[in-house]
C-alpha cells in the first residue's frame, strides 16, 4: 500500500521521479482513496496515527507510547487475550484492573467516511464508550478500512455468522471540541492513538 509509505516514508528511498509519478498517479483522478479518506477524517477528529510496516515496527511504537506517557507498570483494560502478550511483555497489569490508565484494544473496521471506530463487545464488552478510558490505543490493519458504517455493519455479519456481538458502537471524538456542536452531544472525547499495521 504505497499510499501510507507516501504519508510516512519507506526504509527504502525512492527516486525524485518516481515520487513524482506516484503522486500524479493517485491523483489523476479527484476522488481520495478510501485510506485518503479515513487517514484525513481520523486526523481531522484529533486521533494519532501511527502506521507500521511489521510486527516489530507496532511493538516499537506501542513502547513509544508508554514512554511518552509514562505508563510502563500501569493498569490496563484489555478483554482480548491475543493481546496479552504486548502487556506482559512491558509488565502492565490487566487482571482486574482497578484503576487502568488506558484501553488496549483491536477493533471491528476503520469507517472512512467518518474517521472512526468501529468497535463491539469483541473489544469492549458491554462498556459505553464514556465509560472506557479515556485513554485508548488500537491496534488495527489496512485491511480492516471501509468506506461507510453500514459496510462496517455487513462485515460483521459475514464475519461471525453464529456468536454475533452486541454493543456495536464507534468512537469517533478524539480531542475536546473547542466549541462544542450538537453532534458532540453526550459523546466522550478520547485521547485515542491508533497502531495501524500493514497487512495488504
Amino acid at each position: 500500500m504505497n499510499l501510507f509509505r507516501k504519508f510516512f516514508g519507506s526504509s527504502h528511498p525512492a527516486s525524485e521521479e518516481d515520487k513524482e509519478s506516484e503522486f500524479n498517479s493517485s491523483h489523476s483522478d479527484n476522488t481520495p482513496s478510501i485510506d485518503e479518506k479515513f487517514i484525513y477524517n481520523f486526523k481531522k477528529n484529533g486521533g494519532k496515527f501511527l502506521y507500521c510496516e511489521n510486527t516489530e515496527e507496532l511493538k516499537e511504537q506501542f513502547e513509544n507510547i508508554l514512554e511518552e506517557n509514562d505508563w510502563f507498570e500501569s493498569e490496563v483494560l484489555c478483554y482480548e487475550p491475543s493481546l496479552f502478550g504486548m502487556l506482559d511483555e512491558n509488565k502492565l497489569v490487566y487482571n482486574k484492573p482497578a484503576n487502568p490508565k488506558f484501553l488496549l484494544a483491536n477493533c471491528e473496521n476503520l469507517i472512512a467516511e467518518e474517521g472512526s471506530i468501529l468497535f463491539s463487545s469483541k473489544q469492549i464488552k458491554q462498556h459505553k464508550p464514556n465509560e472506557l478510558p479515556t485513554n485508548i490505543i488500537v491496534i488495527a490493519t489496512t485491511s480492516q478500512m471501509l468506506d461507510s458504517k453500514s459496510d462496517g455493519l455487513s462485515a460483521i455479519k459475514k464475519k461471525y455468522e453464529r456468536d454475533y456481538p452486541t454493543n456495536i458502537t464507534t468512537i469517533k471524538y478524539f480531542e475536546k471540541a473547542k466549541v462544542e456542536d450538537f453532534t458532540q452531544y453526550g459523546s466522550s472525547a478520547k485521547n485515542l492513538y491508533l497502531l495501524l499495521l500493514e497487512n495488504l
